[in-house]
């Protein structure tokens, strides 16, 4: 293992959940893990921490052993010098912004180290600070600044933007990017948010029920999901049927009240066909056709909201559906809760994975 790579095996019990987890994380990549609530991810970062003791387990950094349950080695907390940034960034609001970044560091030169970090996130001007006089995001530059001051291992961050409004958390998702980037340590990020994970993470692990259900880049799990939770939570529209062979090399998918959708894809038996809402175009109901290979279902809209300069129409057909159009094609058809429109889409466009 190269000198500044993050390895780890875990197993443990978290009440009624197993976590199972086995990873590697390289010197300077960021490996973001993207699963629901309660899937075990906050867990495996304390675990790395020192701060959960794991039914069995091993972690190495860098050559360093920091946990091997076989052989009794659990190095406390503080030695292993990993950085964490929480959730809500746990920052001591009795302490300023300076004395915040410096907790811990030896007292030689401690001073310096804390305001060298704060300028690495432009908060110098900030020291005095107290938490409570700070915004979202520039608390968060300070939880930045304390994790990265006693020049750590590894890197762990839990649900970083999370605590963060709308407006704030996409600039702070590209400053936290770079201050990723220039870390050149092992990160491992965890968060429920599959774009947040995809932007961040140069991979991406889904976590489901204490279990790395699949690890790969962003694009690969979106263009070739393992498994329909993989699809369903990298933001595709998931349906789910029996497939057989069909007319043309396509296979059909039966997915109820008389219903089929069409793929390129070669399965057979039970099935989830996947396809991404801004795949859907959306027509008036009725409207005349003639492409065989074009799936085209009868849906009644549910609902109409506009997403920046997109829409998003929930629709009602055999299964629930979903598409994103631009504002132009939605003014076109005039979208309103209860219209019935036909929802089409591409063959190629959908994929199918084992259900």
């Amino acid at each position: 293992m190269a000198p500044a790579d993050l390895a780890l095996s875990v197993r443990t019990d978290l009440g009624a959940l197993e976590l199972d987890v086995e990873l590697a994380v390289a010197a300077g990549e960021c490996v973001a893990l993207a699963g629901p609530s309660g899937a075990g991810k906050t867990s495996l970062l304390r675990v790395l921490a020192g701060l959960l003791a794991p039914r069995e387990g091993r972690v190495e950094c860098g050559g360093d052993v920091w946990l091997d349950t076989a052989r009794g080695v659990s190095l406390a907390p503080e030695q292993r010098r990993c950085g964490y940034v929480f959730q809500d960034y746990a920052l001591f609001p009795h302490l300023s912004a300076e004395q915040n970044v410096g907790y811990g560091l030896p007292r030689a030169g401690r001073r310096e180290r804390a305001r060298e970090a704060l300028a690495r996130f432009g908060m110098e001007a900030h020291a005095g600070a107290r938490p409570r006089t700070l915004s979202g995001g520039e608390r968060q530059r300070v939880a930045l600044a304390r994790a990265l001051a006693p020049r750590p291992r590894a890197l762990l961050l839990d649900e970083p933007l999370a605590a963060l409004d709308a407006r704030t958390r996409a600039h702070a998702a590209r400053e936290l990017g770079a201050v990723l980037r220039d870390a050149a340590v092992p990160a491992l990020l965890v968060t429920h948010d599959f774009s947040e994970a995809a932007l961040l993470g140069d991979r991406v692990g889904v976590v489901d029920a204490g279990r790395i259900v699949q690890l790969a880049g962003a694009a690969e799990l979106a263009a070739e999901p393992a498994t329909a939770f993989v699809a369903d939570f990298a933001g595709a529209v998931v349906l789910t049927g029996i497939a057989r062979p069909g007319e043309g090399g396509l296979t059909v998918v039966d997915i109820g009240e008389g219903q089929e959708v069409r793929s390129t894809d070669e399965r057979a038996g039970p099935v989830a066909a996947t396809v991404f809402p801004w795949e859907i175009a959306l027509e008036p109901a009725g409207a005349a056709h003639g492409d065989s290979a074009r799936n085209r279902l009868p849906a009644e809209v549910v609902s109409v909201t506009a997403v920046g300069n997109r829409v998003r129409v929930g629709l009602a057909a055999a299964q629930p559906l979903a598409a994103e159009v631009t504002l132009g094609s939605a003014e076109r058809l005039t979208l309103r809760p209860g219209d019935r429109v036909t929802a089409a889409w591409k063959a190629t466009a959908t994929r199918l994975v084992p259900r």
